[in-house]
């Protein structure tokens, strides 16, 4: 049977906040290539009566918002919204929980795993 000394848990325990706190605290630096104030489709002055747009052809792009509009850059730019990439936005992309709250919930996560596995060992 494995057995796991109380210094080598409080060592990972240790090793797994302070991985969390620095990722936190360092945050996320973004590439030069998404920079807040590049739009990827070139604004175009569109009026009121030509909103909104009428496609025959799907031309997805994802807006910043994380909304996905099938017109392509007039429907994202009727809406006001800048768009973020080119293409359908894909599942989960809206990211909204800050990089603390990430980093607990990946310490949440861990922490629940650990106890899973330490559980079905017979440790406890």
């Amino acid at each position: 049977m494995l057995r796991i000394s109380q210094f080598h848990l409080l060592i990972l325990l240790f090793a797994v906040i302070f991985f969390s706190f620095t990722v936190s605290s360092h945050g996320l630096k973004p590439l030069p290539s998404h920079q807040d104030d590049e739009d990827i489709c070139p604004r175009t002055q569109l009026t009121t009566d030509s909103c909104p747009i009428n496609c025959f052809r799907p031309d997805p792009v994802c807006g910043v918002n994380g909304v996905t509009y099938w017109c392509g850059c007039p429907d994202a730019h009727c809406a006001e919204v800048r768009v973020a990439k080119l293409g359908p936005c894909t599942v989960g992309n809206g990211g909204s929980a800050s990089v603390p709250g990430q980093a607990l919930l990946l310490l949440h996560i861990v922490w629940l795993m650990f106890l899973g596995i330490y559980f079905l060992v017979g440790l406890l």
